[in-house]
């Protein structure tokens, strides 16, 4: 019961994990008969690829926005910027925790019937992964109130 419970949860975090996926678009023609399709073609995929690009730099720009935000938000290019950091830590920190933890429960559950000192192993991995995760998601909370609020 306890392997089929690991299972089902294993699978409902990977399937619920906002993950990004870069979008392409590309356009694949297999009979290109004359050389004015092939110009069109071509040009289709340049914009396609050009768009790619465009959502790169827009991607950068937003990034650096986010960023100048913080440094107003915060008075400071060095605390902006270390709060900027801790955001980021924490949003791919879930993730990071999630499989890690996964990974410490099947050591734990799986492997660890079998072998003791796998079991051991798997629990280590569950405890570090948890208090990271936790830390990661507070730090970014205590240190806007150690800033903001102390500082004023």
């Amino acid at each position: 019961m306890k392997k089929m419970v690991i299972a089902v949860l294993c699978i409902l975090m990977f399937t619920c994990m906002p993950v990004c996926f870069a979008q392409n678009n590309t356009i694949n023609t297999t009979n290109n008969i004359t050389n004015n399709t092939q110009t069109i073609n071509n040009t289709v995929q340049t914009n396609n690829e050009l768009q790619g690009t465009e959502q790169i730099v827009e991607i950068k720009k937003n990034a650096e926005k986010k960023l100048e935000d913080y440094k107003q938000e915060y008075g400071s290019d060095a605390y902006g910027l270390a709060a900027y950091i801790l955001n980021i830590v924490r949003i791919y920190s879930i993730p990071f925790c999630f499989i890690g933890i996964a990974i410490g429960a099947i050591y734990q559950y799986v492997i660890g019937i079998h072998k003791l000192d796998e079991r051991d192993k798997g629990f280590t991995m569950i405890i570090s992964f948890v208090t990271i995760l936790v830390i990661a998601q507070i730090l970014p909370l205590i240190f806007a109130i150690v800033v903001k609020g102390w500082r004023g």
